[in-house]
């Protein structure tokens, strides 16, 4: 059986929020983590949609990004951004 090579192997403490908000076309069930390890971003998972991404203030900025990495249309990105925005 040959070794297994890790490129990291780390314990961290992180603060998650879980939040659930219904838009206008769908729920959101999210889970939302806080660690140092990404350079101030947060993880953003889509509980129901089984997708997440790490996210940042300069990611919710960018066109499209949200709508491809939750799979969303343009409306209920939106909606997503406009909860993001305060708290990320």
């Amino acid at each position: 059986m040959t070794e297994q090579f890790f490129l990291y192997d780390d314990t961290e403490a992180t603060k998650t929020r879980y939040v659930s908000f219904v838009g206008e076309n769908q729920r959101f069930d999210l889970a939302i983590m806080q660690t140092g390890r990404y350079y101030g971003k947060s993880i953003v998972m889509d509980i129901q949609g089984s997708r997440f991404a790490i996210l940042g203030q300069d990611d919710l900025d960018e066109e499209g990004y949200l709508e491809f990495a939750y799979n969303l249309s343009e409306e209920d990105a939106e909606e997503l951004r406009s909860f993001l925005r305060p708290i990320l």
